[in-house]
Order: structure tokens, then C-alpha cells, then sequence
């Protein structure tokens, strides 16, 4: 199995083409979640009665293939969320070539500065949105979709709600700092994961 790497094109088109690659896994994921739960099932549901035999009110061959196949998929996930942060990386690394570059010809260069983290990430739970795009606990939130530092007020985390709760099923991408290294990840808010929230991850303010 496996996802498929876009043919060369700018690292835009790139990350654009990985993030449907993305949705269509994460849709199909979806898909196979559903039959898990109509048989009231989960990954870790036992298949078999207490005295070993396989149970007859959940279709196994169903219910294994189903399992089979999310296995499957959340590995194409990551490996697919992997090479999207790559693309994000090179979007971010142009934007701010072109910036300096701006910026060495003017004289008031010095007065740029550069985002600060905001927020950091207080835990991630097993098979969530957060988990499959690559979110690691004390991850520092940098940029969340559109918003940075200057985006918050109060030591309320509010925005990132808002943004969340209009986004559902769309990709955010995010950059965090990671044991002093920018990292860039999609994530892709949904419900139905099997926990609470569309992310599935605890996220609190932050103040270097």
C-alpha cells in the first residue's frame, strides 16, 4: 500500500496535492471506523466469547478486515503527513527568502521580527487527529493556521476554538518548535475519532 509522492511542481502545489492525498486516507479511515462501530466494536474489541469461541453478534471477517485496513491507512497517514510538513517547510523556507530579500533592501529591516510560541502542547491521545499529524506533547505552538502570538489576548486560547470549530474535515497547517527545531504538520480536525474534541489533544498558553 502506500500513498503516492506528487510529480515535481512547486512546493505549494506539493503540499496541496499531499493534503488531498491526506483527506481522501483520512476519509477512508473514516469509512472503516464505521463498520468497526456497527459492529460495536473497537481495535482492541475481543473477537472471540470468554470461552474462546468467535463471538456470533459482530461480523469477524468484517470487523478484522476493517482493523486490517486502519492499520494500514494511519501508517499511509503518516507517511503522508510526513512529506506534507517537508512541503509546508519549503512554502515556509521561499516566503521567507523572498522576505529577507525585501528586507535586505530596505533600511528598516531591523524592526521585523519573528513569531513567538504561544501556546504548547499538554498531551495527545493515541489514534486522534493530533496523533496522526505527527503532534508530540510539549510541542510549542508557533503558527496555527492563521494564527500567531499577536493573534491572542488574555492568555485566552479562544481563536484557536473558533478556528477549530470552523475547520472541520480542512487541513490547519501548523508550525511548532520541537527540542529547538521548527517542525511543520497538517492537521486536520474531525469528529468520530473515538474521543473527545476534533483534535484530541490538550493545548495551553504559553510565555517564553
Amino acid at each position: 500500500m502506500g500513498f503516492t509522492l506528487p510529480s515535481p511542481d512547486s512546493p505549494a502545489e506539493q503540499a496541496k496535492t499531499l493534503m488531498n492525498q491526506k483527506k481522501n486516507i483520512e476519509t477512508e479511515i473514516e469509512s472503516h471506523i464505521s463498520i468497526l462501530k456497527a459492529n460495536q466494536s473497537t481495535m482492541q474489541t475481543p473477537l472471540v466469547d470468554p470461552d474462546g469461541f468467535p463471538r456470533a453478534d459482530i461480523d469477524i471477517y468484517a470487523v478484522r478486515g476493517a482493523r486490517v485496513r486502519i492499520i494500514e491507512l494511519r501508517n499511509d497517514l503518516k507517511d503522508v503527513t510526513a512529506a506534507i510538513g517537508k512541503a509546508l517547510e519549503a512554502v515556509y523556507d521561499r516566503s521567507q527568502s523572498e522576505s529577507v530579500g525585501k528586507r535586505e533592501m530596505s533600511e528598516e529591516s531591523s524592526s521585523s521580527k519573528e513569531p513567538k510560541a504561544f501556546a504548547k502542547v499538554d498531551g495527545v491521545a493515541p489514534g486522534s487527529p493530533a496523533a496522526d499529524a505527527g503532534l508530540c506533547r510539549e510541542d510549542l505552538i508557533v503558527k496555527f493556521g492563521r494564527l500567531v502570538d499577536t493573534s491572542f489576548s488574555s492568555g485566552s486560547l479562544t481563536p484557536i476554538a473558533e478556528l477549530v470549530g470552523a475547520s472541520e474535515n480542512q487541513s490547519i497547517g501548523i508550525k511548532v518548535l520541537r527540542k529547538g527545531q521548527s517542525v511543520y504538520l497538517s492537521l486536520t480536525p474531525r469528529k468520530g475519532w473515538g474521543g473527545r474534541g476534533m483534535l484530541g489533544c490538550h493545548i495551553v498558553p504559553y510565555s517564553p
